[in-house]
């Protein structure tokens, strides 16, 4: 967290002299009064200047955008980053030309990628802040294909009266596929194996 001491005839003056030198907003800034500004005596003798200790604030969707940014830039990826803070997480869609790289296998790359972000945002800061990245829309498409598969695969496990297992998936699909059958009254899921290697299995009730 960065901070900075800085002076002024006031503390207004103080502060504004720090938003100043930090290329900030007075909102994104935090402080504490060190001293109170003096007039001295007859205002000339003994003036002493306010000094206050100056806490910039950690903006994580600001700091998502810039470790993005520095990313694509790296790889020499002309990406338009797209960043909205709904309150319960970061969501970020990132679009432009052959970014299939950043998706990967199965949204491996991407999940990845995910990880590094969340990591290292949340580094330092007091309250954890989610962050969900996303490529031209890709997620909310593997969505759909997953809810579709999951019924799919349910009526076949019904239809059969044998189980359903399905490839490994990682925490945020197989959370997709429970949620698309919970309702379900005619079978049930659950995931078995160990990670990265754990799957959903979908069983027939017994009548």
């Amino acid at each position: 967290m960065k901070t900075l001491e800085v002076t002024g005839k006031t503390i207004e003056d103080a502060l504004l002299n720090a938003v100043n030198e930090l290329g900030v907003s007075r909102d994104e800034i935090e402080y504490e009064v060190l001293e109170e500004a003096s007039k001295g005596l007859f205002g000339f003798f003994g003036v002493k200047p306010a000094r206050v200790k100056v806490i910039l604030k950690e903006n994580p969707v600001k700091k998502t955008t810039e470790l993005l940014q520095s990313i694509v830039k790296a790889m020499d990826l002309p990406v338009d980053i797209q960043v909205n803070d709904n309150g319960q997480a970061i969501k970020v869609n990132m679009q432009g030309p052959d970014l299939g790289v950043l998706i990967g296998r199965r949204g491996e790359t991407l999940d990845a990628l995910q990880y590094l972000v969340n990591l290292s945002v949340n580094k330092n800061l007091e309250k954890r802040q989610k962050i969900i990245l996303d490529v031209e829309g890709y997620r909310t498409r593997r969505e759909e294909t997953l809810k579709k598969l999951a019924l799919r695969l349910a009526d076949k496990a019904k239809r059969r009266g044998k189980s359903v297992v399905l490839e490994p998936m990682n925490a945020q699909e197989r959370r997709i596929i429970h949620t698309a059958l919970q309702t379900r009254d005619d079978i049930y899921t659950f995931s078995e194996g160990e990670e990265p290697y754990r799957k959903i299995v979908i069983a027939p009730k017994k009548s």
